[in-house]
């Protein structure tokens, strides 16, 4: 059996990204907020179709993740809290996700970009980095290109991927 072991990260807070139940993304982010704990649940707006209806409703960005800006304190909390079901790790250890991704993450469900025409030649398995825009600094792996200007990248510390409208030029390749 492996052991997760505590991140050494001080008094200092980072962000973990961490996993719940299914469809317990609000619930779980409701408790650790009563708890004290500063998290950060993307949602997005998604028109839903009934049989009777249509309605828009907030959904997470990232099922069934959230994150959660913690100090060395505060990291066995998270675990108690009902419906969390552990931190993502990787070599047995919270991988902390960089703050850079958390703001471009917010900027994204903010703000809408001004897609410029592109003539960047992008491969799928591309490592970039938005280098313009409100997303500057994201890093991932393209993993789809749809059109022109609609690109997915695939997030690197928590392993999913969103669907970012971005024009082509607002990324550079890393080598």
């Amino acid at each position: 059996m492996t052991s997760i072991s505590q991140p050494t990260i001080g008094n200092k807070k980072k962000w973990y990204a961490i996993y719940t139940k299914s469809r317990n993304e609000k619930k779980v982010a409701n408790s650790l907020e009563e708890a004290g704990i500063e998290i950060f649940l993307p949602l997005i707006r998604i028109l839903k179709q009934w049989s009777d209806r249509k309605q828009w409703v907030e959904e997470p960005l990232f099922r069934p993740y959230l994150f959660v800006h913690i100090t060395q304190e505060e990291y066995f909390e998270v675990l108690n809290i009902t419906g969390v079901v552990r931190y993502i790790t990787f070599e047995g250890k919270a991988v902390e996700v960089p703050q850079n991704q958390i703001k471009a993450i917010k900027h994204y469900l903010n703000k809408e970009e001004d897609p410029a025409q592109s003539y960047e030649n992008l491969t799928i398995g591309d490592k970039v980095e938005i280098i313009k825009g409100s997303l500057h600094g994201l890093r991932g792996n393209l993993t789809e290109i749809k059109g022109k200007q609609k690109v997915k990248i695939e997030i690197e510390s928590i392993g999913k991927s969103i669907c970012l409208t971005v024009s082509k030029t607002y990324l550079k390749l890393i080598k």
